[in-house]
């Protein structure tokens, strides 16, 4: 399955990151590896990407990356301090320069009042510089909801990559 505009961003990442000699990491719970899908989808990837983990249960999260089971537990698994310490795990278990993490509520169910179905946390880290996360509610089914999520970790890879040294 081709996707036009995953395939034109993820190539503006490889860009990014190449030219700034960077290896990417990805983390990945709602999207099932779609982030790792999108990029390897393009020719000559292996020299900007290093791994993607799928990290879909808890468990998964912290034996994979190091999630502390005190912030799923207050905060749970769609929250911006869960996707910090997979973001920021997958960064020290890899030999990436950055990282991007997401967890959400793709649905149709699993929502919850104060987790709504298309709540989307993303997280964002790179070496010597400050862990960026955001918090989205997203429209649509489920296939939306992940395509959508997919689109904002690699736009938000592109403003990473693009600053300043």
């Amino acid at each position: 399955m081709t996707d036009p505009e995953l395939d034109t961003l993820a190539r503006r990442v490889g860009e990014a990151l190449a030219a700034r000699g960077w290896q990417l990491a990805t983390a990945e719970s709602c999207t099932g590896g779609w982030i790792a899908e999108a990029v390897t989808a393009i020719g000559g990837s292996s020299a900007w990407f290093d791994r993607g983990f799928v990290t879909y249960s808890n468990a998964a999260k912290t034996d994979m990356l190091g999630v502390s089971a005190a912030t799923l537990g207050a905060h749970g698994a769609v929250s911006e301090a869960t996707v910090r310490e997979m973001a920021e795990g997958a960064l020290a278990r890899s030999l990436a320069d950055c990282a991007v993490a997401v967890s959400g509520v793709a649905g149709p169910t699993g929502g919850t009042p104060a987790k709504p179905v298309g709540m989307v946390c993303i997280g964002w880290a790179a070496k010597a510089a400050p862990t960026a996360c955001v918090t989205l509610q997203l429209a649509g089914d489920r296939a939306a909801v992940r395509r959508q999520t997919v689109i904002h970790a690699l736009e938000g890879i592109l403003r990473l990559a693009a600053r300043k040294p």
